[in-house]
């Protein structure tokens, strides 16, 4: 477990000397650990280690896993970065602190319903499908424009930035830049961008939130 504390302070040091490279204000980047699939053991280091801002996928997992953490660890910030079915919305809602990917009319008009009834108000970010992949969710880039103006006039959502996920394989750097001349254009400065293998490429273009998991943890077991 004292890999995990190690990894953290590697990353978080590899972080540092990327931001400051490209005149980025280090402390403007957070490294959001992705737990998902992992045993609560290696969770609990990040933990221990004093980290506090992790990401799950799955609304079912993070049900098992995070509600009694919350309570152990204080000041925790959960994000959902993997896709939401809109029969969870309620679930996600009451649990998460962030939700990173809002990608269809649908979703953005429930989410805009449970968190009135909920009266909880939480941040959400558009997922955009950078690459326009079939295979991936998100928002195409040429209709975000209209869908981020759907989410925030019409639905009334907070719309704190952009996330997306660049295809594998390719260089990151067009996607990364491609996804914040999006958010300038609609007066966004938040963006979820960079995952192990590319977040210091993520910090250079712009990168907010970055979202590492394998880099922190390890291999998952499952």
């Amino acid at each position: 477990m004292n890999d995990v504390a190690a990894n953290l302070t590697d990353i978080q040091g590899r972080m540092l000397k990327s931001a400051t490279k490209w005149g980025k204000t280090p402390e403007a980047v957070t490294l959001i650990a992705v737990s998902k699939r992992q045993p609560l053991e290696r969770v609990d280091a990040a933990l221990q280690a004093g980290h506090r801002v992790f990401g799950e996928n799955r609304v079912q997992e993070a049900q098992e896993k995070w509600p009694d953490l919350k309570k152990k660890y204080q000041s925790v910030e959960l994000h959902l970065i993997g896709p939401l079915q809109t029969n969870k919305a309620k679930e996600a809602i009451a649990l998460f602190d962030v939700i990173q990917t809002v990608d269809r009319p649908k979703l953005a008009k429930i989410l805009a319903k449970e968190m009135k009834d909920a009266n909880r108000f939480i941040p959400v970010f558009v997922q955009v499908n950078i690459g326009e992949e079939e295979q991936k969710s998100g928002v195409m880039p040429e209709e975000a424009d209209d869908f981020i103006n759907e989410c925030r006039n019409e639905y009334g959502l907070d719309v704190k930035g952009l996330m997306c996920i660049p295809p594998s394989g390719e260089q990151a750097a067009p996607y990364f830049a491609l996804l914040g001349k999006i958010a300038e254009r609609n007066g966004l400065d938040t963006l979820s961008m960079g995952m192990s293998s590319d977040y210091e490429i993520a910090v250079q273009f712009g990168a907010d939130y970055i979202r590492v998991g394998t880099g922190i943890f390890g291999v998952r077991d499952i």
